[in-house]
């Protein structure tokens, strides 16, 4: 990774701080009283190898509990760490420090295992020119920093939601009368730089939805082999047209992803980062006043 991804803070996201901080604290963290007037340094470790996530969280967090935290050397979001390597520093109010710790870590932790789990399947694709991406199987109300982390894991992000792109799944095809009249429907209301993707899982859909103007196809669960012979034909069919159409394959083990490479495709969606990750364990743990 050339630099690290952007996460927006937005009202939203801080709204969201806030609640993951009250759902701890309820009404009020009762080891308070044990550290009145203290302050705290401490720094995070990382307690397994991985690819740190999350740490941009932390200062926003912090100061929500009080202003006068600092974070300091903090190691940028996709950073692949060891076992036992520092992270970042903390100085700040002591009752502060503890009172946030477990918000902060529990969400740095499962973002660093998305973005570990999400960096290793981009280096099995490394010199493929194939691009990784997720999906929408995500944690409700965590979808934007799970696919921020897969952005630090080196991946990328598909659709955020219903309004980012058109995508017409096998329902969409029953209902709506077929492939061709569901995408002539899609362009006739949707806004013009709205992309059109359909998911196909024969053939027959996949030939329809080029023909039909579709400009991505997803080919869901198709074997490698009969990848190797319909992504040509697909391309021919687009290039007749004088276009060019993106093929994305689905329904990829992980460990078929250079099988799949191999066949001609421009992109491998996954879920696994996200459903299958597990969590990177991280500790706080107190440093001495004086260094």
């Amino acid at each position: 990774m050339t630099q690290p991804p952007l996460l927006p803070f937005s009202p939203a996201l801080e709204q969201q701080l806030r609640g993951w901080l009250a759902e701890d604290l309820g009404r009020g963290d009762l080891t308070a009283p044990a550290l009145t007037g203290a302050r705290g340094r401490a720094h995070w470790i990382a307690k397994a190898d991985g690819v740190f996530c999350g740490g941009v969280l932390v200062e926003p967090l912090f100061r929500l509990l009080d202003a006068g935290v600092v974070v300091r050397d903090r190691l940028a979001e996709g950073t692949p760490v060891r076992a036992g390597q520092a992270l970042l520093e903390l100085e700040g109010a002591a009752p502060a420090l503890v009172a946030g710790e477990r918000t902060a870590l529990n969400l740095a932790m499962r973002l660093s295992g998305i973005a570990t789990a999400t960096a290793r399947l981009v280096a099995e694709l490394s010199g493929s020119g194939v691009a990784l991406a997720d999906t929408r199987k995500t944690t409700p109300g965590l979808r934007l920093l799970e696919k921020y982390a897969v952005r630090c894991g080196g991946g990328l992000n598909h659709r955020f939601g219903l309004d980012d792109a058109a995508m017409l799944k096998e329902n969409h095809l029953a209902w709506s009368g077929g492939v061709g009249p569901a995408i002539a429907a899609v362009r006739a209301a949707a806004p013009w730089p709205a992309r059109v993707i359909v998911e196909a899982e024969t053939a027959a859909e996949a030939e329809a939805a080029v023909r039909a103007g579709a400009d991505a196809v997803l080919l869901d669960e198709f074997a490698p082999p009969a990848l190797q012979a319909l992504v040509p034909q697909l391309r021919a069919l687009a290039a007749a047209q004088g276009r060019a159409v993106v093929l994305e394959a689905s329904g990829v083990q992980p460990e078929q992803l250079r099988d799949y490479a191999a066949t001609g495709i421009d992109l491998i969606s996954t879920s696994a980062p996200v459903t299958r990750s597990r969590w990177l364990d991280l500790s706080m743990r107190y440093l001495p006043s004086g260094g």
